[in-house]
């Protein structure tokens, strides 16, 4: 059962991975498909130490993993369920724009799509 406490501290290990910027790049990186440190590095023009810190905090944080493959380790999100949440986070937080049209073509968010008040 998860108590306050614990949900504090799920949210406290989220708003760190996230609240760098470099963190975020690797993330959304990792969204879109595993990743070796160098590749990272390369795709994202930092240093290998750079991506290989940023990494060993999002291990930490328990959001990503590291799956040895022979001399090379790649890192993904580390649930499947966890990167629909991410994905889903990013979308909805764009879809606050309210210049921007709903992402969800199944929403049910009242207000939202139907054209009532505060529609967008």
């Amino acid at each position: 059962m998860l108590t306050i406490a614990s949900r504090v501290d799920v949210m406290n290990r989220l708003g760190r991975a996230m609240a760098d910027p470099t963190r975020s790049r690797i993330l959304l990186s990792l969204l879109e498909a595993p990743g070796y440190p160098a590749q990272l590095a390369r795709d994202l023009d930092l240093t290998r130490t750079n991506v290989s810190n940023h990494l060993a905090c999002l291990r930490g944080c328990g959001i990503v993993v590291a799956e040895p493959e022979g001399r090379q380790t790649r890192y993904e999100i580390s649930d499947p369920h966890l990167a629909a949440a991410l994905m889903a986070l990013v979308e909805v937080t764009l879809a606050v724009d309210e210049e921007a049209p709903c992402v969800d073509p199944q929403c049910r968010v009242p207000g939202c799509c139907d054209g009532g008040e505060g529609a967008r």
